[in-house]
């Protein structure tokens, strides 16, 4: 083991570590509201299952890329190397998905007060639950590939032709079929960043109209403090934005990754750290963003 390795193995393990702490206090504080009888807003649905999302990609990237750099890559097997990594892209597609859900009903619930949009708010509310089921099966039947080709580093089965991934092996092939491969798997991730991109501008337009419209009707005995929607709205934006910029860096890793036969270690560890870092940064961007989310509901 190299101090590079050392290195980057103690960076990942902690970005894990304190990245599964914001989750678990998440974890912690719906357990606390399901037991107390309080009623959670719609938002909160879509946020439990990003934590749940998101502590898969901990669990199941951060962690196995800290034991490979300590040198305990060899410790997985075949069956193993294939659960972990599709447990890894299972929670970055459901990621992905629940991050845009999340702008798309923010933004539907910013809009207008008339009577096309109350309507469409009431559907968007009722519909939250499907559109959370079907984003889980979607990426479930994706990702399915990742288990046809996945094996452990100690495997000696067609040596020459594997791309070393740390702690995993994957069957290496030419360069049209990782273009197309590469290509079937982003088609969902562009659809979710584009709808994000839309949901995003739409809550910066209906913000911007909505401050130029109050800003005359401003009085010194007005409070300074924004309405619980509106921190909610920039609390979503800011979430996402760090979302696309983590994101965007990754695609670029992950592209490069899949088009080369033998991706450096750099290469390798560096966009097993951009993958942790979403993940771990999304809790505490909601702890201080919108302090509510730490606050008993309406009780039923």
């Amino acid at each position: 083991m190299t101090s590079r390795d050392l290195a980057m193995g103690v960076i990942v393990l902690l970005l894990t570590i304190f990245g599964m702490l914001g989750n678990f206090s998440f974890f912690y504080h719906y357990i606390f509201l399901s037991f107390t009888g309080c009623r959670l807003r719609s938002i909160d649905l879509i946020i439990k299952h990003l934590i749940v999302a998101n502590s898969l990609i901990l669990l199941c990237k951060g962690i196995p890329q800290s034991m490979a750099a300590f040198g305990l890559k060899y410790l997985f097997n075949d069956f193993i190397c294939k659960v972990v990594f599709y447990l890894h892209r299972l929670g970055r597609g459901v990621s992905i998905g629940t991050t845009c859900l999340l702008s798309i009903f923010q933004a539907i619930m910013v809009s207008p007060r008339n009577a096309r949009w109350a309507e469409l708010k009431l559907k968007a509310s009722k519909y939250i639950g499907f559109s959370l089921f079907l984003c889980w099966i979607v990426y479930m039947l994706v990702n399915i590939i990742f288990v046809m080709y996945m094996t452990g580093s100690q495997s000696t089965k067609n040596t020459t032709n594997k791309k070393n991934f740390g702690y995993c092996t994957s069957v290496r092939h030419d360069k049209i079929s990782d273009s197309l491969y590469a290509v079937l798997l982003s088609v969902p991730d562009a659809l979710c960043l584009g709808l994000m991109l839309w949901a995003n501008g739409s809550m910066v337009y209906i913000l911007y109209r909505h401050k130029q419209r109050v800003q005359y009707i401003h009085r010194k005995n007005v409070s300074p403090r924004s309405s619980p929607e509106s921190r909610a709205t920039h609390t979503i934006l800011v979430l996402v934005s760090t979302f696309v910029t983590f994101y965007t860096l990754s695609c670029i890793f992950h592209v490069c990754i899949i088009l080369l036969n033998n991706p450096s270690w750099w290469l390798v560890n560096t966009s097993a750290l951009i993958n942790s870092c979403f993940p771990a940064l999304s809790p505490f961007i909601l702890m201080f963003r919108d302090p509510s989310v730490f606050r008993l509901h309406s009780v039923k």
